[in-house]
């Protein structure tokens, strides 16, 4: 396969970027995308050229990292997926391909394809976590949970904070991303005990960090690779409104 590519260049975030040309030959269609990118570099090194900044872990669509924009949508083409796990053959002989880093106010560039995302982690900071002591491994085991409830709490567990969401959403809302934390800690009874003051203080920090507001257009859970469900934001909201009245 044959393709070309224009790929978004900015040196940081305070630099103006642009879209550059560039043309990759001869990529097996079962190349991943990120390798397709990999050989893009090796070439621009080997020409004496700057290789392109993109976010890259694990490959293996658990870490969340290969944030790319292509083609105008976040993670690719493909439904259920992040970027490592997208492969050439999705695409066709000399076709043109798009890639940008994501588009938020909340995510400033840092190079090229490279985000910033150190917001996510200051919302976990903010509350997404348990501190009360619930004994060891035995003790957290012997705490009878519904089935339905733990299920529910590992799906929205399952979010892996790529910010796509954030990314797809018109308003840059991270509504999901923080609706799926509460959620998979509001279901467990370890949770409970911190539930107030973590959805009060999740969302303050969301605010307080430039994300958008919720408009319930549900591009969220469309774009998100691993299918959360914006029922997940109606389970904040309720949660949010129940800390305000307890004030």
């Amino acid at each position: 396969m044959n393709l070309k590519l224009k790929i978004w260049r900015q040196k940081n975030a305070k630099e103006k970027g642009r879209m550059e040309d560039y043309t990759v030959e001869n990529i097996s269609p079962d190349t991943s995308f990120l390798e397709m990118l990999d050989i893009l570099n090796n070439n621009l090194i080997h020409e004496g050229k700057e290789p392109i900044a993109f976010d890259h872990d694990c490959r293996e669509g658990i870490c969340g990292m290969c944030s790319l924009y292509i083609n105008g949508r976040a993670h690719g083409p493909e439904d259920d997926i992040t970027t490592c796990q997208l492969h050439m053959r999705r695409f066709k002989d000399g076709d043109t391909i798009y890639i940008e880093p994501w588009r938020s106010r909340a995510f400033p560039v840092i190079k090229d394809l490279v985000v910033d995302r150190s917001s996510y982690d200051k919302i976990l900071q903010a509350g997404g976590f348990i501190s009360v002591n619930t004994g060891g491994v035995p003790d957290g085991n012997a705490i009878p949970i519904p089935k339905p409830d733990a299920e529910e709490s590992m799906d929205a567990a399952a979010c892996i904070g790529c910010g796509a969401c954030v990314a797809t959403c018109k308003n840059g809302s991270a509504m999901l991303f923080v609706s799926a934390r509460v959620s998979s800690l509001a279901k467990l009874p370890q949770g409970r005990v911190e539930a107030v003051r973590r959805a009060k203080a999740m969302v303050a920090k969301m605010d307080e960090l430039g994300f958008g507001n919720c408009t319930n257009t549900t591009a969220c859970e469309q774009e998100c690779p691993k299918g959360i469900s914006i029922l997940h934001i109606a389970r904040l909201n309720r949660e949010f409104l129940s800390a305000k009245l307890k004030d």
